[in-house]
């Protein structure tokens, strides 16, 4: 199978306008599940005054959301294989404003779990499909910049979320205070659902369905050229098994094609020796994005702050507004970086900056702990090094676990194989999340995060060894990327042009 679109594509640089449009749209979904990761973390020292929760409690409270998303992982891929992609985003905004309704109401502590819980599962679901619709309309000369749109959406969500618990926690009573934080996330989920029925159908669905004439009049709207349209209609009519020169407006395909029958089998059961590479790229930065301990660091920043020395909770909150900041403005660079740097370099500079700023976060941290007063120079320099270490996650591990696990499935298994992946990621998530106060109990708060250092470094390692580039490759092509055709550092080599067409 002869796939050009990678080659051809490129000749057409210019930016979409209206897939951009349609990323931002899917990706607005994010906003709100970040947004419930954020206010959580100041919510619970609300949350643990009005109820009077224990620490183990608010382990579980802060957990059982990604408990929760791993159920909504593992069932958005086959979700979203029968019912389209877009109404798929439509379900998670759907369980969102339940969610957010009943934790807005929340007179106790298990109807606030319940709420959790249903966020979760939104949150599972949005997860897998934002960046997976994101990648599936754009090209390959801007796939990096649409997909890593939905990260950019949940730090926005987080940074909403901890400023919510700043001014709500400021200006309104204990009682109702938490509840308006968490119980507001229903009104932007209301538009993204209105918002979500205008979109078009990922193009790429369309034609595992056999719709071909719905999915070349979308592909005329995300592409710049009837040129590129066509050839991206292609090459994907080859990915789906069709007949490239097949012109019928509707096809039949075979009934296992478009209900993912067999897919797990080719997954996981009986993979070819390219899909086993790919499952264990996506499962290996999916694990690695957490087990590095980004969630530590953003759901219990008031916690590590208050450790380091800063006292009263408005001060506590405007230093995690600040983590919010840090969070949006990398991101925002590297929406730029994706494409021109690539997906490897940008990982080996972010982990190697994490590295450093989790060792110096665990210095400052076991000197403070160490000392009898406050010591200034480890205060700032815990202060400084959290920041940092938020920094070079957002700069590219933070981004690229997504962009790269929504784009190096084949057609057929890309979105229950980005739902594993997720799927990890959820698990990892909810497994820091909840035993994270335990853990710096047992070994300290510094070494908890030395700990995420030398995890860091296995990551790096991870990184170098398995994962090859795939800027610029269409989606097509992957299969080809992820060949044993490598160099040593699994970079695929670029093939002669006159052999691509």
């Amino acid at each position: 199978m002869i796939i050009n679109q990678g080659d051809k594509e490129d000749q057409t640089n210019t930016f979409n306008k209206y897939a951009f449009a349609c990323a931002i749209v899917a990706s607005m979904v994010s906003i709100v599940s970040g947004y419930d990761t954020g206010v959580m973390s100041g919510a619970m020292l609300f949350i643990k005054e009005d109820l009077g929760i224990s620490d183990t409690q608010q382990e579980v409270l802060a957990g059982i959301l990604n408990l929760c998303a791993l159920v909504g992982s593992l069932t958005a891929g086959r979700t979203s294989d029968y019912i389209g992609r877009r109404y798929t985003i439509f379900l998670a905004s759907i369980l969102f404003i339940l969610g957010a309704g009943l934790m807005g109401y929340g007179p106790n502590y298990a109807i606030l779990m319940v709420g959790r819980c249903v966020c979760g599962v939104g949150v599972g679901f949005a997860l897998m499909i934002a960046p997976v619709y994101s990648a599936e309309i754009s090209s390959a000369s801007s796939r990096g910049f649409l997909t890593s749109l939905p990260e950019l959406c949940i730090g926005i969500g987080i940074l909403l979320g901890y400023i919510s618990n700043y001014v709500l926690g400021k200006y309104l009573s204990l009682k109702l205070g938490w509840r308006l934080m968490l119980g507001i996330a229903a009104l932007p989920s209301f538009v993204v659902a209105f918002c979500i029925l205008t979109m078009p159908e990922s193009p790429r669905w369309l034609v595992m369905q056999g719709q071909l004439g719905k999915a070349k009049k979308v592909l005329m709207q995300v592409s710049n050229t009837t040129q590129e349209a066509e050839l991206r209609l292609k090459d994907i009519k080859i990915a789906a098994g069709l007949d490239e020169n097949c012109n019928d407006e509707t096809v039949k395909l075979p009934q296992k094609s478009h209900q993912g029958e067999g897919v797990w089998k080719e997954l996981i059961l009986r993979p070819t020796p390219s899909v086993r590479w790919m499952l264990i790229a996506a499962v290996g930065i999916h694990f690695f994005e957490h087990a590095t301990g980004i969630e530590a660091v953003m759901l219990y920043s008031p916690r590590i702050f208050r450790k380091a020395g800063i006292t009263g909770k408005e001060k506590l909150l405007l230093a995690t507004i600040g983590v919010g900041l840090t969070k949006i403005v990398f991101l925002v660079i590297a929406l730029f970086l994706l494409d021109k740097l690539g997906r490897r370099r940008l990982l080996q500079i972010s982990t190697g900056g994490m590295i450093i700023g989790l060792t110096l976060l665990g210095l400052s941290l076991t000197v403070v702990d160490k000392s009898n007063g406050n010591v200034l120079w480890a205060l700032i320099l815990s202060i400084v090094a959290t920041y940092a270490y938020v920094a070079f996650f957002n700069i590219g591990l933070g981004p690229i676990t997504w962009v790269y696990s929504s784009e190096i499935f084949p057609l057929k298994l890309r979105a229950q194989g980005a739902s594993i992946g997720v799927a990890v990621n959820r698990t990892m998530n909810a497994v820091v999340s909840m035993t994270f106060i335990s853990i710096y109990k047992a070994i300290t708060i510094g070494g908890s995060f030395f700990m995420f250092a030398g995890i860091s470094v296995l990551a790096w390692l991870f990184f170098y060894f398995f994962l090859p580039e795939t800027k610029g490759k269409a989606l097509e092509e992957m299969e080809m990327v992820f060949t044993k055709k490598s160099s040593g550092k699994n970079v695929a080599i670029e093939m002669d042009p006159i052999q691509k067409v």
